[in-house]
């Protein structure tokens, strides 16, 4: 690890207030995505370590559910206010163990912060409601209480949002929680949660755990003290994720992949269309569930859309994730590099047109220079695969029906965009687009207050938003008479 800045926390869990160091643990190196340096060594959880979080989530739960709602509160913005002191490492561990380039990682602490300071004030305002009365003397109430102990699997890609959105929807609607975060960006997961216990959550209330995906999340699961699941990841893996869910009828949101459309029609400020699509659509590599990929440019503008595109991505500055100047870094890992790989091979030997890219970059690291493929027919995979990586599919359209059959035609659906200028035609793509967020005339999607999810098999259930707590309360009917 020579070399290694010291901002680079020790790997350890988090189990009933106590923080465990590897041990005789089994345990995996994590590395820096663009050099392959070892950043730390991450224990696994033993199934006593499990065993021992569930137990302490359980007694948690008891303690911060019978906590003041302006004492959950009061914690919960204070490891907030941590967290933005802490800044400058908090955002360049970020940076160092997932690939992130640190302007990204600043706003993404940015939006973590500001989730559980949204969920520390809404969770002070989860009322119920009294019915009006069948008969005199009667009361009909609706409560809505916390549901319990919250299971929340994280991925990498967001290594400080995606725990944000789940500790603090579970926290403050009152439940405990145990977080297995990514195992390739632990030690982000490591920083909130030492920030959430040095704000007064009281131990068990959050547990930390790590270790092999299979083995442990189905453990979690089956254990019988988990009453909420709330997960991020492939559609593949929340299929299975459900299925055991079933089993218990435990309850479930599931954030899943997308494969994002973009539709720019004839009216648009090219220009200024271009400059918003290259930024959305590099931004973390392409490594994000909502990320622009599928672009649909009406016939008239496509050739020079094609052409601007590529010659800014052409401009892009490639490098080091903590080097300021840079507007990309690494993937995460060499799988995913690969896996991207593949997709634009095949397109290329289905007929798509390579303007730039299309390779990895020589030297250390797992760098992808940033491509861009037109003329794609929609028998090549990346069409219907998510490709989760630094690819823009730039194909061209005639008009309004066409575009929406073919934004509409994958199982998919968590985000769709559209560039126009015609207000008649905004309403209708916001009621014809099937996704569950919807960027018009922006790529903007994500703001505290707003739900967070999608529909088909992108998911169910919306993180954010006063939708965010649902998973996490049950709705109790009480008459009285």
């Amino acid at each position: 690890m020579s070399g290694t800045p010291n901002i680079y926390p020790e790997l350890q869990l988090f189990i009933d207030g106590e923080w465990i160091s590897k041990g005789d643990r089994k345990s995996e190196l994590v590395l820096n995505p663009a050099t392959g340096e070892v950043l730390g060594e991450l224990p696994h959880a033993t199934t006593a370590d499990l065993d021992r979080a569930l137990a302490s989530s359980q007694k948690g739960f008891k303690v911060w559910s019978g906590m003041l709602p302006e004492k959950r509160s009061e914690i919960l913005r204070k490891a907030a206010d941590l967290l933005k002191q802490r800044g400058e490492q908090v955002t360049q561990v970020a940076s160092m163990e997932s690939g992130k380039v640190i302007a990204q990682s600043r706003i993404e602490l940015h939006m973590a912060t500001e989730v559980l300071e949204w969920y520390a004030e809404e969770g002070r305002r989860t009322y119920g409601r009294v019915l009006t009365q069948r008969q005199a003397g009667s009361r009909m109430l609706v409560l809505r209480q916390p549901i319990g102990p919250v299971a929340a699997f994280t991925p990498w890609n967001f290594p400080q949002g995606n725990p944000a959105r789940k500790l603090g929807a579970a926290l403050g609607a009152g439940c405990s929680c145990i977080l297995k975060a990514a195992e390739d960006t632990p030690a982000s997961a490591i920083l909130m949660v030492k920030a959430l216990q040095e704000a007064g959550v009281p131990d068990g209330v959050v547990n930390l755990v790590y270790g092999v995906p299979a083995e442990v999340c189905p453990y979690i699961l089956r254990s019988g003290v988990v009453r909420a699941l709330t997960f991020t990841g492939s559609v593949p893996i929340g299929k299975d994720l459900m299925k055991i869910c079933a089993e218990r009828m435990i309850r479930t949101t599931m954030e899943l992949g997308g494969h994002a459309p973009v539709l720019v029609f004839d009216d648009v400020n090219l220009e200024h269309v271009l400059d918003l699509s290259v930024t959305a659509k590099y931004r973390n590599g392409g490594q994000v569930c909502v990320s622009p990929t599928r672009y649909y440019v009406h016939e008239s503008l496509y050739a020079k859309f094609v052409e601007g595109f590529t010659a800014r991505v052409n401009k892009m500055k490639i490098g080091n994730q903590l080097d300021e100047a840079n507007n990309m870094g690494p993937m995460i890992h060499a799988r995913r590099r690969e896996a991207v790989d593949a997709l634009i091979q095949d397109a290329i030997k289905h007929g798509a047109t390579l303007n730039t890219g299309g390779e990895a970059v020589a030297g250390p690291g797992f760098f992808y220079k940033p491509t861009v493929l037109s003329n794609i027919p929609d028998s090549a995979r990346i069409m219907n695969e998510e490709p989760f990586g630094p690819v823009a599919c730039i194909n061209s359209f005639k008009d309004f029906d066409e575009v929406i059959a073919k934004a509409n035609r994958l199982p998919f659906g968590l985000a769709a965009f559209a560039f126009t200028d015609s207000g008649k035609r905004l309403k209708l793509l916001g009621e014809q687009l099937e996704a569950g967020m919807i960027g018009l005339n922006s790529f903007a999607i994500s703001v505290p207050e707003s739900p967070f999810g999608g529909i088909k098999e992108s998911g169910h259930g919306s993180e954010e938003g006063t939708e965010g707590f649902d998973a996490c309360m049950i709705t109790k009917f009480i008459s009285e008479v």
